[in-house]
């Protein structure tokens, strides 16, 4: 498919070609170092979505998706990190007034990164992170979080927890260790151990009453909430696409021949996946959603499989990219996993 073609999008690219990719593999290795989220802020890339009256660029979703991409194909672990700034700004736009006036503006300007901490609250009415109400409106916060990438990299993060009688509550919070809230040593995995995530213990962790963002019942968050993760990531297009460019690369014409076949076909899949989320209502064909998720990532998963058959051996050396796109791959396919998304994925490989 043709690029997108808006200034934040080409601000993506050099950010990716200038600064992303050719750190690729010391990111994965050693972690996402200050520079390199010091040239995302300064790109405009965490504005993307965020109002104009704030500073933001308010782009239209297709230039979202293209950014998330580019970034994801350059870097998948610095990709990651920012990818958690763009919730923050959504909740901010619909959230508290002081909180929304006091944050969304440096965010939208992309001064201030975000990360969030709260993919814990789908495990409702289990309650990992307890949230509580003080006497003065101030929440205490107590349990863990078992995933919070970023750490030592954001300024402020949105903290999710929930209430003894159903009530969802997002406040932002300072990242760093402080009363009531402990890192757990970084986590160390197969892929993405660039991201610095760690896990967070909250043992009475107390944000004042103007950090609220917003509060609601558990059901009216989680009818929202589903839907989301049936769309397929745009960073599964991003994966593939530069495992594909790295085929196209090679000498070799069997592999530009099959290049071009699966980028036929993935961008069959983009064009599917990306129509559901612009033309359905976003609590509507939730299976054909499922679908073509599973369907974009047989794709990827070919397409980096593809580039370490092309890569033999060498393609196995952890400064290969090869080998990085694949094990990326891997991770975007649990990646917000709900049992949803789960059940679809396993039935569709057992077809």
């Amino acid at each position: 498919m043709p690029p997108v073609h808006h200034p934040l999008a080409d601000a993506a690219r050099r950010l990716a070609d200038d600064v992303l990719a050719p750190a690729a593999e010391r990111h994965d290795r050693e972690g996402v170092t200050p520079e390199a989220i010091a040239a995302v802020k300064a790109s405009g890339v965490l504005g993307v979505n965020a109002p104009a009256a704030y500073g933001g660029s308010a782009a239209p979703a297709a230039v979202g998706r293209e950014v998330a991409e580019i970034l994801a194909g350059a870097c998948c672990s610095t990709f990651f990190i920012q990818a958690q700034h763009h919730t923050p700004v959504r909740t901010l736009m619909a959230g508290e007034e002081t909180a929304r006036e006091r944050w969304l503006r440096p965010l939208a300007e992309g001064r201030t990164l975000a990360g969030i901490a709260f993919s814990h609250l789908r495990a409702f009415p289990k309650l990992p992170v307890r949230a509580t109400e003080l006497p003065d409106g101030s929440w205490r916060f107590d349990g863990r979080v078992p995933w919070y990438s970023g750490w030592g990299l954001n300024d402020v993060f949105l903290l999710g927890g929930a209430t003894e009688d159903g009530e969802v509550v997002f406040v932002l919070a300072e990242p760093r260790e402080q009363a009531g809230l402990k890192p757990t040593a970084p986590l160390q995995m197969a892929a993405l151990t660039g991201a610095r995530t760690v896990g967070l213990v909250l043992d009475g962790l107390t944000v004042p009453a103007e950090g609220l963002v917003i509060r609601q019942p558990y059901e009216e968050w989680a009818a929202a909430d589903r839907p989301k993760n049936t769309n397929t990531n745009p960073a599964v297009f991003g994966v593939a696409r530069a495992a594909l460019d790295l085929l196209d690369a090679a000498e070799d014409g069997e592999a530009k021949d099959t290049a071009g076949v699966l980028r036929e076909r993935l961008d069959a899949a983009r064009r599917d996946a990306y129509a559901l989320v612009d033309e359905v209502p976003a609590a509507e064909e939730l299976q054909a959603r499922l679908a073509v998720k599973t369907r974009a990532y047989d794709l990827m998963r070919a397409a980096t499989t593809a580039a370490i058959v092309v890569g033999g051996g060498r393609a196995f050396s952890l400064s290969a990219p090869a080998q990085r796109l694949a094990r990326e791959g891997l991770f975007l396919v649990v990646q917000g996993q709900t049992a949803e998304v789960r059940s679809a994925h396993l039935a569709a490989l057992r077809a």
